[in-house]
């Protein structure tokens, strides 16, 4: 039975009042979200500041285009794998100690990544980081959800959006200047953040404050691992097919196949288990089953952005690391813009349909553009379909979680919250798999096309690294056969790109069919808890029956 709440209080839970009864001014909530905003900070530019090194990165290690991928994938799929578990721990125990550990797995995986000696250790402390990211992106929504009500959401997840927006932008920019700086090199990529995340840390501890809901713990471990083995295989059939192994193959029915039976698996034991990492219940809600499937295609397009530019401009184009970051401003720009403005808007409205609909009208024509890529594009063209497609992800991404959320009660706020960043995350990594397994083979198709025009001499002269499946070093390829391998990385990522837009288009019909519900105007943490649980405010060690946003309000 839930307990009685002290005055000022309402629910047991967190309130967007002060002290004296007053309401949380906005300054008071952007002072109790400063640390947890700075933690996504570290965590996205700790991320997106090794995409324009990559390049530099696997061929200083010796590796592939496989290898290439596969250190993008391996973050994504441990952060998909651990996506629905942080969310099921978030509901069960303390969200601010959460956050704090998802950001110390992060740091330890980066640190470790700085030394890697080979492309498969530096794989491996991927699949660290990508834990810690799994915790910092789905706790950052459910935090906010626990504060803020629905209708002022809006407002905050746009913040978190332009958070988002300069650490991307801000990531790639330092990684080129670090690359490019002799005395530096690639690994300090990794070290760079681990200050900024003790001092998240730091501030986590003085400025965020959440009641602590004690209940029976029984964590789902069965039902995450089988999540994760149906990924795995699923994300390792899609890497290697067409390369180590026919498409149809007995490889690929073995894979595909073990997959589909651990998924089946991972329904039967979550339709029994008493408390399971991802309520099938919820997807008996319209709204997030639709807004689920369209985070799936969402996440093909983002990821298949960040990751691939990188390779256009420093492969294609001939750009040094830093410019490299520089050129893709434009989609980060258009990122910050929408998901600030949209943010905004939906929070004096409370209207966010039309967002999502036109943010997928958007992110659909940008890649579409960007199927046209060359390696001689003008530039101007580019930055117009990068805007486009930064405007459409930036009104999808944190919308699509805010129509989740509304939907739900308080006790399924975390695994809500986390099934929209599991299958944005599921659809990120699939997509850069597939996309990238895509690249690969167009690209090799492209350059030994270019060498037969070129003549026999030509061809004989090998794939320069290419068809076997390196990264080429333009510096040192003679001036008519790096034409040949720029116009075949030029086209080969316009054939990614033109490969993602169908994706895109499936996101916008399915978020055509979401029926907008009003937005609550009440905090999730209001609603009285949840019949057997108990809620805890994280200053009760004192002796106080202060609300958390009280102490928050007061630090």
């Amino acid at each position: 039975m839930a307990t009685t709440t002290p005055p000022g209080v309402r629910g047991g839970g967190q309130s967007e009042t002060t002290s004296d009864g007053a309401p949380m001014t906005h300054a008071q909530i952007m002072k109790a979200l400063s640390g947890l905003m700075l933690g996504m900070f570290v965590a996205i530019l700790s991320s997106t500041i090794v995409s324009n090194a990559l390049p530099k990165i696997i061929s200083d290690l010796g590796g592939t285009q496989s290898s290439y991928t596969w250190v993008v994938t391996a973050a994504l799929l441990s952060m998909t794998a651990a996506t629905p578990l942080w969310g099921k721990l978030s509901d069960l125990f303390s969200k601010k100690l959460l956050v704090q550990i998802s950001l110390v797995i992060y740091v330890l995986g980066s640190v470790v990544a700085g030394l890697s000696q080979n492309t498969g250790m530096l794989i491996a402390c991927r699949v660290v980081q990508g834990i810690g990211v799994g915790g910092l992106s789905a706790l950052a929504q459910i935090v906010m959800a626990a504060m803020i009500s629905p209708r002022e959401r809006g407002r905050y997840s746009g913040y978190l959006g332009a958070v988002f927006a300069v650490g991307t932008v801000g990531g790639p920019l330092l990684g080129g200047v670090i690359t490019d700086t002799s005395w530096l090199g690639w690994r300090w990529c990794f070290y760079v953040g681990v200050p900024f995340a003790v001092i998240a840390l730091i501030v986590l501890q003085r400025t965020l404050h959440l009641p602590v809901v004690r209940r029976e713990v029984k964590v789902d471990w069965l039902g995450a691992t089988l999540i994760s083995g149906a990924v795995s295989l699923l994300l390792i059939w899609v890497t290697q097919a067409g390369t180590s192994y026919d498409w149809i193959s007995w490889q690929t029915w073995a894979m595909t196949g073990g997959a589909v039976v651990l998924g089946l698996l991972f329904v039967l034991v979550e339709s029994r288990a008493s408390d399971p990492i991802i309520p099938l219940r919820l997807f008996r809600n319209k709204t997030i089953s639709l807004a689920a499937a369209a985070s799936l295609f969402v996440g093909i397009a983002m990821f298949s952005g960040t990751v691939f530019f990188s390779q256009y401009f420093q492969l294609a184009r001939g750009e040094s690391p830093t410019m490299s970051g520089i050129l893709t401003i434009p989609m980060i720009g258009g990122l910050f813009v929408s998901s600030t403005v949209s943010g905004q808007i939906i929070t004096k409205t409370g209207k966010w349909k039309a967002w999502l609909v036109s943010g997928g009208v958007l992110l659909t024509a940008g890649l579409g553009l960007l199927g046209t890529l060359r390696y001689d594009t003008a530039y101007w063209h580019i930055a117009i379909f990068m805007a486009l497609t930064g405007l459409g992800l930036g009104m999808m991404m944190q919308n699509l979680v805010l129509a989740t959320q509304n939907q739900v009660a308080p006790e399924d706020l975390g695994s809500a919250s986390s099934v929209v960043t599991f299958f944005r995350s599921l659809g990120g990594a699939v997509g850069v798999s597939a996309l990238g397994a895509v690249m690969a083979n167009r690209v090799t198709h492209y350059v030994k096309d270019g060498l037969a025009e070129l003549g026999p001499k030509a061809a004989a002269m090998g794939h320069g690294g290419t068809g076997g499946g390196g990264i080429p070093d333009l510096d040192k390829l003679p001036a008519p056969f790096r034409t040949v391998v720029e116009s075949a990385y030029g086209h080969g990522v316009g054939d990614v790109f033109l490969y993602a837009a169908p994706f895109a288009l499936l996101a916008l019909v399915l978020v055509v069919f979401i029926k907008e519900v009003a937005l609550k105007s009440r905090p999730a943490a209001h609603t009285p808890a949840a019949e057997g649980s108990t809620a805890v405010p994280a200053q009760s060690q004192a002796g106080a029956g202060t609300a958390a946003a009280e102490a928050a309000a007061r630090q």
